[in-house]
């Protein structure tokens, strides 16, 4: 059986939109401290579809993205990490959407300016695929072009 990981409430209706009729919806709250919390004593080997909210810099509100690798973002920095592949929604109603693929770096604040573009910005799926899981799946709903405000206009709509 798989788990569908949700940072918070509002992001039920993307998992009812993207991935209709899942039940198994587990609220692990925002960041990394409650990603880790939440997931600490969870089996490795429990399939992880994480569906949430995302900024782009580039990418349009609206955009679907199937996340194929995760990362930190640190754009000041350079150093040695390990790279976080995903593994493909195994959905069929989800790939009929076409979903643009792209990488989700992963912050602890939210991200309102970075150099980075094709890609999407999120507080928790790093943190997700680090603590060990064997299969980690992430779809991003593009909430907005890094800004707070736009942000929480998106996630307390009905899309």
């Amino acid at each position: 059986m798989r788990t569908i990981l949700i940072a918070e409430d509002s992001e039920r209706k993307l998992v009812e939109q993207y991935l209709p009729g899942e039940t198994n919806i587990f609220v692990t709250g925002v960041g990394a401290l409650n990603v880790i919390r939440a997931l600490r004593d969870l089996p490795r080997d429990t399939e992880l579809i994480n569906i949430g909210y995302a900024g782009s810099a580039n990418f349009p509100i609206g955009t679907v993205v199937e996340v194929t690798e995760s990362h930190l973002h640190h754009p000041g920095l350079n150093y040695a990490e390990p790279v976080l592949p995903l593994q493909p929604v195994d959905d069929l109603f989800f790939r009929a959407l076409n979903p643009t693929r792209a990488i989700c770096y992963s912050n602890t604040d939210f991200v309102t300016a970075s150099p980075y573009n094709d890609c999407v910005f999120d507080m928790e799926l790093a943190y997700i695929c680090a603590l060990g899981f064997t299969r980690v799946s992430a779809i991003k709903y593009v909430s907005d072009n890094l800004s707070l405000h736009t942000y929480r206009e998106v996630s307390n709509s009905t899309l």
